[in-house]
């Protein structure tokens, strides 16, 4: 019988504190999908980074860096990329199912790693997403319409995930959890005025408040602190290719909470995006791994 050995033994907690985290933002994603008949979906977006700052802000402590000596140009750029990719997606998930959306979205982090490839294998995984894309679309009466609006707002939140991802490594290399507290309560600032002068004042209703801290909750606060755990645990590889898997889990999510089915073609082309991602993160293991001589 096969035991387990000590490294395998402790990376087993990070992955299941990373797959706890992408269950909760994919529940929180669909506890937000119905509450958009309420207050619409920027209305949502104000609740989550509203109620998502004030807790990161209770569990990351920002004030106890040294706030004088932060890169504050970068941290912009990451908070206002942060509250743009959220109203963004908020907005692609009110027109899309939400397995889609999160497909759609993936394709920022896929793009930036694979931003200036030369390996063949590379154009291969760029050219397996691209199917992907190509496949959400209708090409036939037959094919059931996708909204083309809720795409755009989805490549739109994809671009600024890639944002998001530049800039937090600008800022988050020497302050990580202050970082994510800050950008969020830049990006909390920069959007919930806005999206409160459009929802108004049904954002004030007492059955809507406690839904609207349950997704800031599930959706960034519990995935957050999760993802922070098990980024210092495992390599940067396996977090890649675990990651690889959000795209199903949101799918499967919109299947069980919202009742959304997908076709064949739709699951296929979900699939193409999923394996190019995991692709991409295993090509980066192995050019991590030492040349033998």
């Amino acid at each position: 019988m096969r035991t387990s050995t000590p490294s395998t033994v402790s990376v087993l907690p990070a992955i299941a504190f990373l797959l706890v985290a992408m269950l909760s933002i994919h529940s929180g994603a669909s506890l937000a999908k119905t509450l958009f008949p309420s207050v619409g979906a920027t209305g949502v977006t104000a609740l989550r980074l509203g109620f998502g700052a004030l807790l990161l802000l209770i569990v990351f402590r920002p004030w106890n860096a040294p706030l004088g000596r932060l890169p504050w140009r970068m941290l912009l750029g990451y908070g206002l990329s942060m509250g743009l990719m959220n109203v963004l997606f908020y907005l692609a998930l009110e027109r899309l199912p939400l397995g889609i959306a999160v497909a759609l979205e993936f394709t920022g982090p896929l793009s930036l790693a694979l931003l200036g490839s030369r390996r063949p294998l590379d154009f291969a995984w760029i050219a397996l997403a691209v199917i992907g894309i190509l496949l959400l679309l209708p090409w036939s009466a037959q094919q059931a319409p996708i909204d083309l609006l809720g795409v755009a707002y989805a490549l739109g939140a994809a671009l600024c995930w890639a944002l998001y991802i530049v800039f937090g490594q600008k800022t988050g290399a020497e302050h990580g959890t202050q970082t994510v507290a800050l950008g969020a309560v830049i990006a909390a600032l920069a959007v919930v005025p806005w999206s409160v002068a459009v929802a108004g004042n049904a954002l004030l209703s007492a059955t809507l408040l406690p839904l609207g801290l349950a997704v800031a909750v599930l959706s960034m606060a519990l995935p957050f602190t999760l993802e922070m755990m098990a980024m210092t645990r495992l390599p940067t590889s396996t977090f890649g290719l675990l990651m690889s898997l959000e795209p199903a889990i949101g799918a499967l999510c919109g299947m069980l909470f919202l009742h959304e089915h997908l076709s064949t073609l739709q699951w296929i082309a979900i699939a193409s995006i999923m394996a190019a991602t995991a692709g991409t993160a295993y090509g980066a293991r192995l050019k991590a791994l030492p040349v033998a001589d």
